[in-house]
């Protein structure tokens, strides 16, 4: 049809399976799986829900400030989002408009591809070392912006602050973004180099450690000039992006610092453990700083593992792509969830062995 020539045709970004079945263990999109703190349910409770008549803060300022007092910034520095997918993608938006192409790793969050797609933004996709690790003298080209995860998905890996520090230094006319998602479950965080840096912009996400996935939440933190620039596109785009709910719960998760630090510990401990038993099954992974694993078996294909698994209402994540489709993505769920994967597993690799 004619009017098909004028259609921006984009190839989506392709989520996490969300099955909903009674007795499923969910492993596949990195949710966190405990609860939201005790103040966000019961804000919950005690909401007005007369006040919805009524359009939200278009500021998210409750948000903002309570987020700025956490991480010691001025409010000015800090832009909120509809999750940190609305926070990267209008950033993208904002700050990649350039002649020469984005840089981002081969191995990464695969959504940054789409967007750059979407926005007809150049990329040029450099690839991680034969140890999944970023080499800081491949971005020194000549570069449109950089954006990578530290900790990186989907393998977890943290790159060392120093190193992330070169690759800033070495791109003062560009921005460069680090995506944080997961850095609440271990590691050091970039935000002490926004002292040092104004073309540093930091995003980071209620998904995963605040256990909040479902109400899309996000936010980046930058120089004052980068958050105005963030902030002049998103009025011309919506002025009310995030719903009165969502920002009266996220102020309650980030006043709890004693549940979030709580949460974010369990994780980590399960996750240690689970290295070992995964480990001694004959699965390799790079060591995750996440809040899951990206392991292969030495002997198991992925993807039948990933099947094996399915049909037995236990979901991971498989790629079926170069240089990864050989590995699942694990996430790290509660004891018992990992309990049943770990047995699963046992049987399952002993009837193989058969």
């Amino acid at each position: 049809m004619k009017w098909e020539e004028n259609v921006r045709k984009c190839v989506p970004y392709v989520a996490g399976e969300q099955p909903n079945k009674k007795n499923m263990i969910k492993l596949n999109t990195n949710e966190c799986p405990y609860p939201p703190a005790p103040g966000v349910v019961k804000a919950m409770q005690d909401m007005d829900y007369k006040a919805l008549r009524l359009y939200p803060n278009s500021q998210v300022a409750p948000v903002v400030n309570a987020l700025a007092e956490y991480y010691q910034v001025e409010p000015d520095q800090v832009f909120v989002g509809v999750g940190s997918d609305d926070v990267i993608s209008m950033a993208f938006l904002t700050f990649f408009n350039g002649k020469e192409p984005i840089l981002f790793p081969d191995v990464t969050y695969s959504f940054y591809d789409v967007w750059a797609d979407l926005y007809r933004i150049p990329y040029k996709q450099i690839p991680l070392d034969e140890n999944w690790h970023i080499r800081p003298e491949d971005y020194k080209i000549p570069n449109g912006g950089i954006i990578f995860p530290n900790p990186n998905a989907p393998t977890g890996l943290l790159e060392p602050l120093e190193k992330v520090e070169e690759i800033i230094r070495s791109n003062p006319d560009v921005v460069v973004m680090v995506d944080e998602a997961y850095i609440d479950f271990g590691g050091t965080s970039a935000l002490p180099l926004l002292e040092k840096y104004d073309n540093l912009l930091i995003v980071q996400t209620f998904s995963k450690s605040r256990a909040m996935a479902g109400l899309r939440v996000g936010f980046c933190i930058g120089s004052k000039k980068l958050i105005q620039y963030l902030n002049d596109v998103k009025y011309s785009f919506n002025s009310y992006t995030m719903n009165l709910p969502s920002q009266a719960l996220a102020v309650e998760a980030v006043r709890d610092d004693a549940y979030f630090k709580e949460v974010t510990g369990k994780i980590v401990k399960t996750r240690e453990r689970v290295k070992k038993e995964l480990t001694a099954l004959g699965f390799t992974f790079p060591d995750s700083y996440a809040n899951f694993v990206f392991a292969s078996h030495k002997s198991v294909p992925a993807k039948d593992i990933f099947m094996a698994l399915r049909e037995a209402d236990i979901y991971v994540r498989y790629w079926d792509k170069a240089r990864i489709n050989n590995s699942l993505r694990i996430t790290i769920g509660t004891d018992e969830e990992m309990d049943c994967l770990i047995d699963f597993l046992k049987k399952y690799l002993a009837n193989r062995a058969e």
